[in-house]
């Protein structure tokens, strides 16, 4: 082998992710001003970008705002790299394979209660890219508005990297671990985790197992934050100290990489003859994280009624209309029903918001059937949903003790405008045809005093 082939800086060899993920470091913290080096003394002191960077390093600047933008949602980081980002050849277009990008314009949006099992297993060879599977979406990306839903399923690891200027991806795993190299260092997630790359960062996602497959919500808008609190006060919901950004971790790689980024909607690639994945030291608060969601701090009542399904928000993407998200990513943990003369699932309703809903693992407690973890559900803004009848009709009768959930992990991404399909997902063989069975035979009960 050639010097080349074999060098690597940092102590994670390619292929290696199983290894690499355990005891990886962390940083502490949603949107703190983070500082990690791989290299003691490759973090530059009292400035930026000094006239030499320490240890013969570059600086740049990555800006996932405006420079303009508020103090509180301003978020940028500096990098000291081998090479800067702008030493690459041109791009070329290349094929977008299931993804697809707003405006989703070829299907007319669908009114319908919706419900797809888990994506058919993957051709072999069937990276985390080539594995993403567009269901649909709302907005813009060429506006930075709207977001998208995707699946993926995968069964080998990636050799290439890949980077998103059309939004930030908040990939949720359902089975099989992931191990993240970013330029920022690694992550590792698990089914229950949820692994959150921002706009512009290139990664790698390596397979811990066999399979991997989850959902992944792309976010055109305003990046994710932490709800505010209002009268929950200072404590609750998602702590941000249980976030984890990644320690600096390098890759020295002289060599051809292929780096594809996702530019206005279409997958654009092109062959590096190093790998970008070169970072060795950084700061800042444009970072990737990864959070576990069974360490979300549930609120609910101990009194009576169901609480509205917001407070179980873990992050929002604000809009320009306050308390109107532009999606919402919100979990349905582990937690305790106490209600009295209380419906303890989650009730009917119609809601000016849309959701789409996964389940991670086990069953959601308003669903008996049918819902399975990878697969998901669709009710788009003002449509009526519930729980089944199975549900309503065991719900109601059911002895009114202390109950603890936590045979099921679910989540929500919410939006506020309706989620139009992608044609893949209209005609997909994994719709279900019938959901609309499910709330047959809710008998009815009313009589006069």
């Amino acid at each position: 082998m050639s010097d080349g082939d074999t060098a690597r800086a940092s102590a994670f060899e390619r292929g290696g992710a199983r290894k690499a993920a355990e005891g990886l470091g962390h940083l502490s913290g949603f949107g703190n001003e983070h500082s990690s080096e791989a290299v003691p003394g490759a973090l530059p002191e009292g400035r930026n970008s000094p006239q030499r960077a320490p240890l013969g390093l570059y600086a740049e600047q990555l800006s996932g705002t405006a420079f303009t933008e508020p103090r509180a949602h301003n978020r940028r980081s500096w990098l000291y790299r081998i090479r800067p980002s702008a030493a690459h050849p041109a791009f070329t277009r290349t094929g977008n394979g299931a993804i697809r990008s707003a405006p989703f314009n070829q299907t007319v949006p669908d009114p319908n209660r919706l419900r797809w099992s888990p994506l058919p297993a993957p051709a072999e060879g069937t990276d985390f890219l080539a594995g993403l599977w567009t269901l649909g979406g709302n907005g813009d990306v060429a506006q930075r508005a709207g977001m998208a839903v995707h699946l993926y399923h995968a069964n080998a690891s990636m050799d290439r990297v890949f980077s998103d200027a059309d939004g930030e991806l908040l990939i949720v795993p359902e089975e099989g671990g992931l191990v993240l190299r970013t330029e920022f260092g690694l992550l590792h997630v698990e089914p229950g985790h949820i692994a959150l790359v921002p706009r512009g960062v290139r990664f790698r996602v390596e397979l811990l197992d066999d399979v991997a497959r989850g959902y992944v919500c792309e976010n055109y808008g305003a990046a994710f934050r932490l709800p505010d609190l209002g009268p929950i006060g200072a404590n609750g919901l998602a702590n941000a100290r249980d976030f984890r950004a990644p320690v600096a971790a390098y890759e020295d790689v002289e060599g051809p990489v292929e780096v594809v980024n996702k530019f206005c909607g279409n997958l654009w690639s092109a062959t590096y003859d190093h790998s970008p994945l070169d970072v060795v030291a950084w700061h800042g608060n444009h970072v990737p994280y990864a959070y576990d969601l069974r360490r979300f701090n549930v609120m609910g009542t101990i009194s009576y009624d169901h609480p509205d399904p917001s407070v179980f928000t873990v992050l929002t993407a604000p809009s320009d209309t306050p308390g109107l998200a532009g999606v919402d990513f919100v979990v349905f943990a582990p937690r305790w029903l106490v209600g009295e003369d209380t419906f303890r699932p989650p009730y009917f309703h119609r809601n000016v918001m849309s959701e789409y809903m996964g389940l991670i693992e086990g069953a959601y407690d308003a669903k008996a059937e049918g819902f399975v973890p990878g697969g998901g559900s669709l009710h788009n803004m003002m449509s009526a949903h519930g729980p089944d009848r199975e549900t309503f009709e065991k719900a109601s009768a059911a002895e009114l003790r202390p109950q603890k959930i936590d045979d099921g992990l679910a989540f929500m991404f919410e939006t506020r405008w309706p989620v139009s399909l992608t044609p893949q997902a209209a005609r997909a063989e994994h719709l279900q045809q019938r959901y609309d069975e499910v709330w047959q035979g809710l008998e009815r009960h009313f009589r006069t005093m």
